[in-house]
């Protein structure tokens, strides 16, 4: 009988130690993500080379995961469940502070948004008139409409943000269709999506500082030689397959991801911090 007892209790560990073997194989994998910007089979596109080409340079499997929405974005953020994240400096910052991520690479050059107000409306001509006053822009967390919002310090005397889904684009539109007394857009937008002729419909209110461009995070369980061989494989080549398409269409003219200098993304994430419509 007890040597029953002690064959059930041998095959009992056995079968413990091997799950918790496969629990400890499936928490290996590390998960890349981006703000869902896009939907699931576009973001696939964008990322999923990324995700397979950092499975074979650290010979352990990185999975893309596509967000839900916004939402699920920002609490699977704060939840700490990504390990490879490419998103603004706003959430760079914020999970340096608050995850201890490790900032890696960015794309080259800034991030500039400016407000545009009608031409031809003689009220509004500087920030301080926008006081209530509906302005257009992407949904918040978005880091244009966050910078209008931080350029108002003072919760009574802010603009009233308009959300417009679906890029600058769409908020030209609404801001053409007068239904709304300015917009913010980022400057390379304005300056190079605009015609000449749309431009002089508008009248500069502000421009923002420039601020450090998108860059890759990522969490305390990639370990350094894993970080070292993400920065060696993202920084050489031309526009290399894994990342030829997230250069196109985020990062301009660049061939390459950069390295991180210390202190690139120190305090942007006051951006989602103690403001309305932050964290």
């Amino acid at each position: 009988m007890k040597i029953f007892q002690c064959a059930r209790l041998l095959k009992l560990l056995l079968f413990t130690s091997l799950l918790f073997g496969q629990m400890q194989m499936a928490s290996a994998e590390l998960l890349l993500t981006a703000p869902p910007r896009e939907k699931a089979n576009a973001g696939m596109k964008l990322y999923g080379p990324l995700a397979e080409r950092l499975t074979k340079i650290l010979n352990e499997k990185v999975t893309y995961v596509h967000p839900a929405n916004w939402l699920a974005y920002q609490r699977d953020m704060r939840n700490d469940k990504y390990d490879i994240i490419f998103d603004g400096p706003h959430f760079i910052a914020w999970r340096t502070k608050n995850r201890k991520h490790k900032p890696i690479l960015k794309l080259p050059g800034t991030l500039e948004f400016i407000i545009v107000g009608h031409a031809g409306n003689s009220k509004i001509n500087k920030l301080s008139d926008l006081y209530g006053k509906k302005v257009c822009g992407i949904p918040p967390p978005n880091l244009g409409t966050l910078t209008v919002i931080a350029a108002f310090p003072h919760p009574a005397r802010q603009p009233w943000i308009i959300p417009v889904r679906g890029g600058f684009k769409k908020v030209y539109r609404f801001f053409a269709k007068g239904k709304c007394e300015a917009a913010v857009f980022r400057t390379t937008f304005y300056n190079k999506k605009l015609s000449s002729e749309q431009r002089k419909t508008t009248k500069v209110l502000y421009k923002s500082r420039p601020l450090p461009n998108q860059g890759i995070s990522v969490s305390k369980r990639v370990k350094p030689s894993a970080r070292r061989k993400i920065i060696k494989a993202l920084t050489q080549g031309d526009r290399i397959p894994a990342t030829r398409n997230i250069l196109a269409r985020f990062g301009g003219k660049a061939k390459s991801f950069k390295v991180v200098s210390p202190g690139d993304y120190n305090g942007y994430h006051k951006f989602l911090e103690g403001v309305i419509f932050g964290w």
